[in-house]
């Protein structure tokens, strides 16, 4: 797996005579196999660090190091899903996997063109969707869409897990599924990927975590967060534990904090403005 290392990163996007600060000065380090959540309000700058991270985008300072190579571009030792999928939508479900598993054969050991196509058999049997594999994108459910992405994902066997938001346009039931699915794939193979996970959802976020990163409408870190639970977790009794309560009251009480602070200051540019 890859330790990650983000340098003082900041993005600055400019248009003509104006500009707007995605990210200010952003440091972290993510130990090899741990488990990241970030969290924050929209706007604040987390899509933007992943495409960074993953290579998208180009910060305007700083710089992303994994396992202290420089992140340039995009590569396959970074797997990323992103909420809308992106699956080719004229392939069917076994086809989207089989043509990643071929073009990224080369990121570890050779197999031939048969143990490609059961490695692909078996990532979707893995996912419960065996009976869909001549199934396309747009003839499955949006749970089956993201079951097949993080399918992909684990399949091609990065270094590096982003994932912005993979469940956030899923009902609850099927946000539940998919966390535990996550967790069974990420906890169950022979090694645990480096993982930076966004979301908007504190629960999700503590469930899943190591360490909760809480980010601010300034674009700026405000704290970094230990989850102290030990795997594998138990969803109903962390309900139920007094030190899960109090850690989700912290970090909405954070969230809170920053949230009043950016709405007083809305207020006062708009009674300057309207007078």
């Amino acid at each position: 797996m890859a330790d990650i290392k983000i340098n003082n990163i900041s993005m600055v996007f400019k248009k003509e005579d104006s500009s707007f600060t995605a990210l200010d000065n952003i440091n972290l380090d993510l130990k090899s196999g741990e488990f990241v959540s970030v969290i924050g309000p929209s706007g604040c700058g987390k899509t933007t660090l992943i495409d960074i991270i993953a290579g998208i985008r180009k910060p305007s300072s700083g710089e992303v190091l994994i396992d202290n190579n420089v992140v340039k571009k995009p590569s396959p030792e970074i797997g990323v899903v992103f909420q809308d999928y992106f699956l080719f939508p004229w392939m069917t479900a076994y086809e989207n996997l089989y043509f990643a598993f071929k073009n990224t054969n080369d990121l570890n050991k050779s197999l031939n063109d048969d143990e490609i196509k059961d490695k692909a058999k078996k990532h979707l049997e893995i996912v419960g969707l065996s009976d869909f594999a001549d199934t396309f994108p747009k003839a499955l459910s949006g749970g089956m869409r993201q079951r097949l992405a993080i399918s992909r994902m684990f399949g091609i066997d990065s270094k590096v897990f982003l994932m912005d938001e993979p469940f956030g346009a899923l009902d609850a039931l099927n946000r539940m599924h998919m966390q535990d699915l996550l967790i069974y794939l990420w906890s169950n193979g022979n090694k645990k990927q480096t993982t930076l996970y966004v979301t908007h959802d504190v629960d999700e976020s503590i469930f899943l975590s190591d360490k909760i990163i809480v980010m601010t409408p300034s674009h700026k870190i405000k704290e970094i967060i230990e989850v102290p639970f030990p795997r594998p977790r138990d969803r109903t009794r962390l309900n139920e534990d007094e030190k899960y309560l109090k850690l989700r009251n912290r970090i909405l009480s954070l969230l809170n904090e920053e949230m009043v602070i950016a709405l007083n200051n809305q207020e006062e540019q708009a009674r300057r403005y309207y007078g």
